[in-house]
C-alpha cells in the first residue's frame, strides 16, 4: 500500500515544492516530519560544510483540484523563471491574501 505518490518535486534556492497524493492513512504532519528528517540526514552526509543544515519549523500545505494538476506541475517545474519577478515571501503573501487566509508575519517566517 502506498502512503505517498509524488507527482512533481521542485523548488528554488529557499524553498521546495512537492505535488503529491497522500493516503488517508498518513497525516500531513507525519509526511512533513519524515521528509524533513530523512532529507536532513542525507544533505548533512553529502558535504562536511552542510552539517549544520536544518529546515525551518513551519511549512505550507495547499490542496489542489484535479483539474489544476497540470497547471501546478508546470508552476513547480518553472520555479527559476517564476522567481525572477517575485520572491517566495511575496508570492506566499499574495496567495494567502487571495484566498482570504489571515496570517501574522511574525509566525510565517523563521
Amino acid at each position: 500500500m502506498k502512503l505517498l505518490l509524488a507527482k512533481t518535486i521542485g523548488g528554488y534556492v529557499d524553498h521546495v515544492h512537492l505535488l503529491c497524493s497522500l493516503s488517508r492513512q498518513k497525516t500531513i504532519a507525519d509526511l512533513i516530519r519524515d521528509l524533513k528528517t530523512s532529507s536532513s540526514v542525507w544533505i548533512k552526509a553529502q558535504k562536511p560544510e552542510w552539517r549544520h543544515f536544518h529546515w525551518q519549523d513551519g511549512y505550507g500545505v495547499f490542496s489542489v483540484s484535479q483539474s489544476q494538476l497540470k497547471k501546478v506541475e508546470e508552476y513547480i517545474n518553472n520555479q527559476n523563471e517564476h522567481h525572477r519577478t517575485m520572491t517566495f515571501q511575496d508570492e506566499l503573501r499574495q496567495l494567502l491574501e487571495k484566498h482570504g487566509v489571515n496570517f501574522d508575519e511574525k509566525y510565517v517566517w523563521d
